[in-house]
C-alpha cells in the first residue's frame, strides 16, 4: 500500500493506533493535552500528545523534541524507520479499511470510528466464544507448545485455544493457525483484549513475522494497569512479563502469578484489592540506548518503588547468571529450563531480603 493511502486511513484513528503499536504511550493518551513522564527517558511531566492526537498522531517532549505526526511519534518511541512504521500502521488498519471516491471520503471517515469500535467488540467476543479449554482433545497444539517451552504444570483454565485464526501481513492473508489465547483484564477484572500466540499443529510458533499479538480493542478500554490474570490472586502475588515466563514462575514458586504482557505494562501494573505483597520476577535485558540498565530491570524497579509508596510490600527478583550469547535477555523460563525449580528463590529468602531493605 502507498504511504499516502495509509496516512489517509490513519486520520481520525491515531489514538488507537499509537496505543496498540506503542503501549508505553498509553499514559499520555489517557491524559490528552496534559504532561506525563516521557516514555523514553522518564521524568515526571516532560511529554504530551497533541490535543488533536486522533487526527495528527503528533506529540512533543521538552527534551526529545517535537514529533509532528503519528509516523514521527512511532519512529521516535519504537526506534523503527519510516518503512517499518508504515508497515506496522498498515497492518493495524487492515480490518475494515475502505477506499471510496474523494467526494465521499469525509462522510465515511466520520462514521468509521463507531464502526471500528463495534467491530472490535464483536471480534473479541467471537474469538473468545469460539475457543476451547486446553484440556479439550483438540487443544493439542497448545499443550505441545507449552511442553516444548519446558512448562510441565497443569495449565490454568484461563488459557484457551482457538482452533484456527487467520494471520495477516500487509493486509494479505498468510494462512490460518491454531492460536493460544489469554485474556488481558483491567485491575477490576474487566476484560480489555486478548493476547494471541499463533502456533503450528505440532506445537511450534507459527512461521510468521509476529506470532504474538494483542487484538484490537475499543478505545474506551484502557490497557495501562492491566494484566493476564492466570489464577485467583492471594495476599502474595507474583508478576512476570511474558506469558511463558509467568507460567515458569508459577511452576518454580508454587504461588499465584499474573502476566504483565510487556515491560511497559509491568511498570504500570495496578494490583488488585487485597494483595499485600508482590514479587516481580523481572527479565534481565541487555542495555540499550533507551534503557541503559535493561528495560525489564528498569520497569521492575519503577513498579517496586510505586508499590511501596502505595503501602504494598514489593521486591524485584532478577535471574542469576549471564545473558547467553546471541540472546537479548535472560528470563525465568530460561532459569526453569537451565536449573529446574532449584533455580528459584524460596519465599523465606525473599522475605529476609525485604526485611534488610526495609
Amino acid at each position: 500500500m502507498e504511504s499516502k493511502d495509509v496516512k489517509y486511513s490513519a486520520r481520525g484513528r491515531w489514538g488507537g493506533i499509537l496505543g496498540a503499536l506503542a503501549p508505553q504511550l498509553q499514559p499520555a493518551l489517557e491524559r490528552v493535552g496534559h504532561h506525563v513522564a516521557c516514555p523514553i527517558h522518564g521524568g515526571k511531566d516532560g511529554y504530551r500528545v497533541f490535543s488533536d492526537v486522533d487526527e495528527s498522531g503528533g506529540s512533543v517532549c521538552n527534551t526529545c523534541g517535537v514529533h509532528p505526526d503519528g509516523f514521527a511519534t512511532l519512529m521516535w518511541v519504537t526506534g523503527q524507520d519510516f518503512k517499518e512504521v508504515l508497515k506496522s500502521v498498515s497492518d493495524y488498519l487492515q480490518l475494515g479499511v475502505a477506499y471510496t471516491p474523494t467526494a465521499r471520503r469525509t462522510i465515511i471517515r466520520q462514521d468509521r470510528s463507531d464502526i471500528d469500535e463495534e467491530k472490535s467488540r464483536q471480534a473479541l467476543n467471537r474469538v473468545w466464544s469460539e475457543s476451547i479449554h486446553l484440556a479439550h482433545r483438540d487443544a493439542e497444539p497448545a499443550r505441545l507448545y507449552l511442553a516444548r517451552r519446558g512448562i510441565a504444570i497443569q495449565q490454568p483454565e484461563t488459557l484457551r485455544l482457538h482452533p484456527s485464526l487467520t494471520y495477516y501481513e500487509e493486509r494479505k492473508e498468510v494462512g490460518s493457525f491454531p492460536v493460544l489465547l489469554a485474556m488481558v483484564q483491567g485491575p477490576d477484572g474487566e476484560a480489555i483484549t486478548i493476547h494471541r500466540t499463533y502456533l503450528t499443529m505440532d506445537g511450534h510458533k507459527a512461521p510468521v513475522e509476529s506470532p504474538k499479538k494483542l487484538m484490537r480493542f475499543p478505545k474506551q478500554r484502557k490497557l495501562t494497569g492491566g494484566a493476564i490474570h492466570l489464577v485467583e490472586p492471594g495476599e502474595v502475588l507474583a508478576l512476570a512479563e511474558g506469558l511463558e515466563t509467568a507460567l515458569a514462575v508459577m511452576e518454580g514458586m508454587k504461588m499465584p502469578v499474573w502476566c504483565a504482557v510487556n515491560a511497559h505494562l509491568l511498570e504500570n501494573f495496578v494490583p488488585p484489592a487485597g494483595v499485600r505483597q508482590i514479587l516481580v520476577f523481572a527479565d534481565k535485558d541487555r542495555p540499550t540506548v533507551q534503557h541503559p540498565r535493561g528495560h525489564g530491570q528498569e520497569a521492575a524497579k519503577q513498579l517496586v518503588q510505586r508499590l511501596w509508596e502505595m503501602g504494598i510490600k514489593a521486591s524485584a527478583i532478577v535471574p542469576a547468571g549471564e545473558i547467553p550469547a546471541g540472546q537479548k535477555s535472560l528470563d525465568w523460563l530460561d532459569i526453569l529450563n537451565r536449573d529446574g525449580k532449584a533455580g528459584f528463590p524460596t519465599l523465606q529468602s525473599v522475605e529476609l531480603a525485604m526485611r534488610r531493605v526495609a
